[in-house]
């Protein structure tokens, strides 16, 4: 996957059943989490924009772990979007839509997973030319039952569930026509980088890939 290469939404959501989302305080953990992930078989980060030290574990990870794809999460704005692809992100997660946001990604060249939790919400992204969608926040929303009603009208769009997802839920998701791959923030717990429990993470990433369909 040449990192000259734009990304297609749905390249980043195949490549494997979970999306983990990251929350990173400090940038000398970053380039650990992202080796500790990649043993465990996952190569698509989503870290959120969501610490001061965000932009700066994005490029430490896209400079350091070539062989990762890292994506910028929390994507609010067009300034973000442009922030992030300057960091060296591949990807954007946003957790609701913009017109703006939907453009400045087409601009830097960034694939973008938008963020719907209802069928305007779709329906805006579609009109816009994006048909892989972030269904989000997923079990506060609906989970399951509201994907399966979305798939007669909207039979045409991808989703990747997060908010709420687990190991244990997961394969309800993942079982779904619909649903292409889950977002989940338990492959980094909060205290593993303090820690530096690096294996812990390279094992909860293994655990998933039975869950590919």
């Amino acid at each position: 996957m040449n990192a000259s290469t734009p990304l297609t939404a749905l390249q980043v959501m195949q490549d494997s059943p979970v999306i983990p989302v990251i929350v990173l305080n400090d940038v000398a953990h970053a380039v650990p989490m992202a080796r500790a992930l990649l043993a465990g078989g996952i190569r698509m980060l989503e870290v959120t924009l969501r610490t001061p030290q965000a932009l700066a574990c994005i490029e430490a990870i896209a400079r350091e772990v070539p062989e990762a794809v890292v994506g910028a999460g929390t994507v609010r704005s067009a300034a973000d979007a442009q922030a992030a692809a300057n960091a060296g992100a591949r990807f954007a997660v946003s957790p609701g839509y913009t017109s703006a946001v939907g453009q400045a990604c087409r601009d830097a060249r960034l694939a973008l997973l938008p963020g719907v939790a209802s069928s305007s919400e779709i329906m805006m992204a579609c009109e816009d030319g994006f048909s892989e969608l972030k269904f989000f926040p997923a079990v506060q929303a609906g989970g399951v039952g509201m994907l399966k009603a979305w798939a007669g009208p909207f039979f045409d769009v991808k989703f990747c569930p997060t908010g709420g997802i687990t190991l244990q839920n997961a394969p309800d998701f993942l079982a779904l026509g619909n649903v292409v791959c889950v977002g989940g923030s338990w492959l980094v717990p909060a205290n593993v980088p303090e820690l530096g429990d690096w294996g812990r993470v390279t094992r909860l990433a293994m655990e998933t890939q039975v869950l590919r369909k």
